[in-house]
């Protein structure tokens, strides 16, 4: 397969993952699946958009940038007519790296609220974050110290775990795409890359 074909598979994968994180930061503003009255309430990790801005619209532009590289003809390896696939598999090394930045901000994000907890209505009938350095994780009775939202603790979780997961899975993807774009820059658009199946050139 050449550079550009394994480029539109990585940018056919990061799109669903793009949309999937966007959806789960949309969901953080609802706790326990309910419209909050406060928004003040909310954890200010929800605020920080990793998903939509992270893996949503930082991830957008260099799966598009992929996906448009498989339209490029292959017309042999080191050859003179190839330079402006080179220049277009150079382009895509450096949305890659805009990607894998934006990926890797969801993912610390992420890492940082679920060490941290919710924040939620404690037993001093004040709004904070009851939980320490990840304590909650191994002990599901500390999840009582949330009394509201309610389900508000697992609903995070899950949540951001999704977006911990996804935000791994794209800066993967563009440590990949920036591989396979050295080697497109190198070697022009017919250098196979292995990715996703197929051995001549597309």
């Amino acid at each position: 397969m050449c550079t550009g074909g394994c480029a539109k598979c990585l940018g056919s994968t990061l799109i669903p993952l793009a949309l999937f994180g966007f959806l789960a930061n949309i969901l953080l503003f609802f706790p326990g699946g309910r419209v909050i009255d406060n928004n003040d309430h909310l954890s200010e990790e929800v605020w920080f958009f990793g998903g939509i801005l992270g893996s949503g619209v930082l991830m957008i532009f260099p799966a598009l940038v992929f996906l448009g590289l498989k339209n490029n003809d292959c017309c042999g390896c080191c050859g003179n007519e190839s330079c402006g696939k080179r220049f277009a598999m150079f382009t895509s090394t450096i949305f890659a790296v805009i990607g894998f930045l934006g990926a890797g901000y969801s993912f610390v994000i992420s890492a940082i609220s679920i060490n941290r907890g919710p924040k939620c209505l404690m037993d001093n009938s004040t709004w904070g974050y009851p939980f320490h350095d990840g304590d909650y994780l191994n002990d599901e009775a500390l999840w009582s110290k949330c009394l509201k939202p309610e389900d508000v603790v697992p609903w995070n979780l899950t949540l951001f775990s999704i977006l911990l997961v996804v935000g791994a899975i794209q800066m993967l993807l563009c440590v990949i795409q920036v591989v396979n774009g050295l080697l497109g820059t190198l070697c022009g658009d017919c250098q196979c890359c292995g990715c996703c199946g197929g051995d001549g050139p597309v």
